[in-house]
């Protein structure tokens, strides 16, 4: 997982902050992964985004897509 994390700080520009699922696939692996995409103040407006990464048996990066963006502050409902 931390190399997958190198290799989609260097796509996005932007560090992975954490892994919020890991799941076995049946090519390898497949994370859900937050990352502040615009940083405010204060923090709680911040904008991040959700990007599932697929991540073959040995933990490349096979792909990945923003799943979702939100407010730091906000809770799912």
């Amino acid at each position: 997982m931390r190399a997958a994390a190198r290799q989609l700080t260097e796509l996005l520009g932007a560090e992975p902050s954490s892994v919020s699922a890991l799941r076995s696939v049946e090519a390898g692996w497949s994370a859900d992964v937050e990352v502040v995409e615009i940083e405010r103040i204060p923090d709680t407006s911040s904008v991040m985004a959700s990007y599932r990464v697929q991540l073959d048996r040995q933990g490349r990066l096979l792909g990945y897509e923003r799943v979702r963006r939100y407010a730091r502050g906000q809770i799912d409902r």
